[in-house]
């Protein structure tokens, strides 16, 4: 009898993680029908984090009224542990780039202020550790906005740990900087990315007058994650920046899970050169070597023009390996799941051709 750990991301536009588990795990049951499966849906801390979280702990679903990214009302949905000590939240949930119909998209007038909203609502229902996905957002303030709610709020100076899913080194300004690098994705024309980032130079100038601040903080890896957040949340918050699918890892006990496994299966909508560059099946394979347990790694769609997927995965393998299907056609849930199935089960019926090699 063989146990195998399935865990991916969302093939983002396509189906979530918990559907590409799901499909899997009917793929491997056809092959090996006695087979222990587990299901681990992860998230590499942007969206999606508290969906996977709630499927990990037993956590109750808080909705609170916030201000949106362009100061309208919007409802955020975070969870709190069942000791209600821990708060698990997105920031994309009172500031994202969904919440902004494409032609109002704006990151010179895009706010924060709801990020800050949620966490004082968590820390006025006492929680006293905070985890933030800051993926997807629509803003580019710095976190200026957030900090302003919480000093609103009278939450500025709370005693509480504050720890931030955050898989992106770029700092505050400069030409790697948040507004160079991420505000053109977000609406903002070359024009405005300049003036985006001398706001972003001024904010990091005011925060180091104000003692919150040295001038290295504005160049430190994650700084200009979210539009800048990530600076707001190391210096007003003395946040703690990890690795978002290390913090999903941890929460899911993955290393005891996989301890006695025979095979991991992991995938993405897309696996590239990224990939290996903190995305979930990277945060997979790490835990997996050092477990030395196989894994598998099969996404929508696999560029490995550099071979190093191969090198280090057992098996790589599109799912819609030999389609001629348009991509429109791919993408559709029900044909994704099908393709995942029938990939799964081809190669677990394989199996121990695959191990020779």
């Amino acid at each position: 009898m063989k146990k195998v750990v399935l865990a991916f991301d969302s093939f983002k536009g396509c189906i979530s993680a918990r559907e590409a588990c799901e499909a899997c795990a009917q793929g491997v049951c056809e092959a090996w029908q006695d087979a222990v499966i587990v299901q681990i849906p992860l998230s590499d801390g942007g969206e999606g984090l508290v969906e996977c979280v709630r499927r990990m702990l037993p956590t109750r679903s808080v909705t609170v009224e916030v201000h949106g990214p362009l100061m309208d009302r919007v409802e955020a949905e975070y969870a709190i542990s069942a000791d209600g000590k821990t708060a698990y939240m997105e920031m994309a949930a009172a500031s994202g780039l969904t919440l902004v119909p494409q032609e109002q998209r704006n990151p010179m007038t895009a706010t924060t202020y709801g990020v800050g909203e949620m966490i004082a609502d968590a820390v006025k229902r006492g929680c006293q550790t905070i985890v933030m996905g800051i993926g997807g957002s629509a803003t580019c303030d710095g976190g200026r906005g957030m900090i302003e709610a919480l000093g609103d709020c009278r939450c500025l100076d709370m005693d509480c740990r504050v720890i931030v899913a955050c898989d992106v080194n770029n700092p505050l300004f400069g030409k790697n900087g948040a507004a160079y690098v991420f505000a053109p994705q977000k609406g903002a024309t070359p024009e405005q990315v300049e003036l985006l980032d001398g706001r972003l130079r001024a904010f990091a100038k005011e925060t180091e007058q104000a003692g919150r601040a040295t001038p290295e903080l504005a160049l430190s890896p994650g700084a200009g994650a979210a539009g800048g957040l990530g600076y707001a949340l190391l210096a007003y918050l003395n946040a703690e920046l990890h690795s978002g699918i290390d913090i999903m890892l941890d929460i899911a006990d993955f290393d005891a899970v996989i301890k006695d496994a025979d095979l991991v299966i992991t995938g993405e909508g897309k696996s590239d050169g990224q990939t290996l560059m903190g995305k979930v099946p990277h945060g997979v394979l790490k835990r997996c070597q050092e477990a030395n347990v196989p894994v598998w790694l099969l996404s929508g769609m696999v560029d490995d023009a550099t071979g190093r997927l191969a090198e280090n995965f057992d098996v790589v393998r599109s799912i819609n390996e030999g389609e001629t299907r348009p991509l429109s056609v791919l993408m559709q849930p029900n044909v994704a799941k099908q393709n995942l199935k029938e990939s799964v089960s081809f190669l677990v019926t394989n199996y121990h051709e695959l191990s020779m090699n």
